[in-house]
């Protein structure tokens, strides 16, 4: 019954569209009408910068990091985990937007991984950030992150648990960002200018 309740719980948290909900309660607008129409916290920033971006996706980071933790709490690292991907799922279909497409699971992910191997997690966080700078696209610091992870999760000696966790939120990420891959194959993605958006 609670393994039941953890995974419950970690499919309403992640169900949390704080990408949605952000921009509409402080500027009155559907981000779905706007930029790549995507609830995620990327499009969040592309479209209003660091003020709504940056809280999006650190609330995305913590329902995935609370959902996993709630798992903890209740169970095992099994149950955190299959919390973790509940609230991954929720992300993507989030039954507060009448199962409508949600996120790309990038953040929330981040947030799983970060209950289950903290040190994995703060690794690929340095990709992305080394990445993004680098690139200023934020589909390849996601992309290449979500790569990295699974290394990085058996370079610190996490779980086969955690490591088949982050190989399938790698593949998953890659498959909700194929688009994004053949824009870039198109050299037509959105690439960001630091201060403002990118034309």
């Amino acid at each position: 019954m609670t393994d039941a309740l953890a995974i419950l719980g970690g499919y309403l948290l992640g169900s949390l569209p704080f990408g949605y909900w952000v921009p509409r309660l402080v500027r009155g607008e559907d981000i779905r009408t706007k930029g790549s129409g995507n609830v995620g916290a990327s499009n969040v920033f592309r479209v209003y910068g660091r003020s709504l971006g940056v809280p999006v996706a650190l609330l995305d980071v913590a329902k995935g990091f609370a959902a996993a933790l709630f798992g903890l709490w209740l169970g095992n690292e099994l149950i955190g985990l299959l919390a973790g991907i509940a609230a991954l799922i929720g992300h993507w279909r989030p039954l507060f937007m009448g199962f409508a497409r949600g996120g790309k699971i990038v953040a929330t992910t981040a947030g799983v991984a970060l209950a289950l191997a903290p040190l994995a997690t703060l690794a690929m966080a340095a990709v992305w950030i080394v990445t993004f700078l680098v690139t200023r696209y934020t589909s390849v610091a996601s992309l290449l992150s979500a790569a990295t992870l699974p290394l990085f999760a058996l370079l610190f000696g996490a779980s086969w648990f955690v490591v088949a966790f982050t190989a399938g939120a790698a593949v998953a990420i890659f498959v909700l960002h194929r688009a994004n891959i053949g824009r870039l194959l198109n050299r037509t993605e959105n690439r960001f200018v630091l201060g403002r958006r990118a034309t």
